[in-house]
């Protein structure tokens, strides 16, 4: 969902792109647009359990996730279902609350039983840390969007298409790292 204007992620160029592009195609289309992926949270928790703090440098924003299986679970619903796919229509896939540093240092805390707290680093900070791949830039740009307010969104549109709400992010991770633990 990173396809605001004003959005310094490197992807958000391309998130925004694609939508333009079919308004102007005459092509009859549906978007649906994601949150955050929860999934990477789970093999990412011995990490922050070592570390004892979420570090990702957004400040006071919060982000808003979604899982893989229920965007899977939303994309087919929509490509089966006549009446969801209205001409130029958008769905914003979330759950239904989006998680300040703190609150998801809180659920991590709950899930992994081991406290976990929030000490945000500088994106350069971030952009060193996580740059083994070279996608450090990419990463921390993501993390500079997040903490201009733009990854926060929340909306029912998940609830809309399926007719439940998506995986909260504790049941999911709960699930995730007991699955592995």
């Amino acid at each position: 969902m990173a396809d605001q204007a004003n959005n310094p992620f490197d992807l958000s160029a391309f998130y925004g792109y694609l939508p333009r592009r079919l308004a102007s195609s005459g092509l009859h289309y549906t978007i649906l647009r994601n949150a955050l992926y929860a999934d990477p949270l789970a093999p990412y928790l011995p990490e922050l359990i070592d570390r004892g703090h979420v570090i990702y440098p957004v400040g006071e924003q919060a982000l808003s996730f979604i899982s893989l299986a229920d965007s899977a679970e939303a994309f087919a619903t929509v490509a089966t279902t006549p009446a969801l796919l209205e001409d130029g229509r958008t769905y914003t896939l979330t759950q239904s609350q989006a998680y300040t540093m703190p609150a998801l240092a809180e659920v991590l805390s709950t899930v992994s039983s081991h406290p976990i707290n929030y000490e945000p680093v500088t994106l350069a900070e971030f952009e060193a840390l996580y740059d083994a791949d070279h996608e450090g830039h990419m990463l921390a740009s993501m993390y500079a969007g997040g903490a201009m307010g733009l990854l926060d969104e929340v909306t029912t549109d998940y609830e809309t298409i399926t007719g439940h709400p998506a995986t909260d992010l504790t049941t999911f991770l709960q699930r995730e790292w007991s699955n592995k633990h």
